[in-house]
């Protein structure tokens, strides 16, 4: 019974006796950038460094290098990431794909069916 109410808001519950609670898609995106970004191996959303990134310009930028669709209460996921070298493509991309999934799920009580991600390039410096 979900329908887009405002643009890219969408109804996620309604209660006669409570109301209706609603969740704008960018807030989904947001979501999953910070998983996106918890995973080890992962150095940043769309090419910007992601710890540095967020005390610079606020937490809402990092959510440019996600792309969300929500249709039926099920969302598909585009994520553009960097991959710090050394660490294994396929195997980070499928924890980011899990670790999204599951955030989105849980905080949103919505269906993730696709969680695609774009590797925009490697992180080659050395902090250490």
């Amino acid at each position: 019974m979900e329908q887009e109410s405002a643009k890219n808001t969408y109804l996620l519950q309604e209660d006669e006796k409570f109301g209706t609670v609603k969740i704008a898609d960018d807030v989904v995106a947001m979501i999953a950038a910070l998983a996106a970004t918890e995973v080890e191996g992962v150095a940043a959303m769309n090419g910007n460094m992601a710890n540095e990134f967020l005390s610079r310009v606020g937490v809402k930028g990092l959510a440019k290098g996600v792309r969300v669709e929500i249709f039926n209460k099920k969302v598909k996921v585009e994520l553009a990431i960097t991959i710090e070298y050394g660490f294994n493509i396929p195997a980070t991309c499928q924890r980011v794909q899990t670790k999204v999934k599951n955030a989105i799920q849980n905080m949103t009580g919505l269906e993730v069916t696709d969680v695609n991600i774009r590797i925009a390039g490697i992180n080659v410096t050395k902090d250490k």
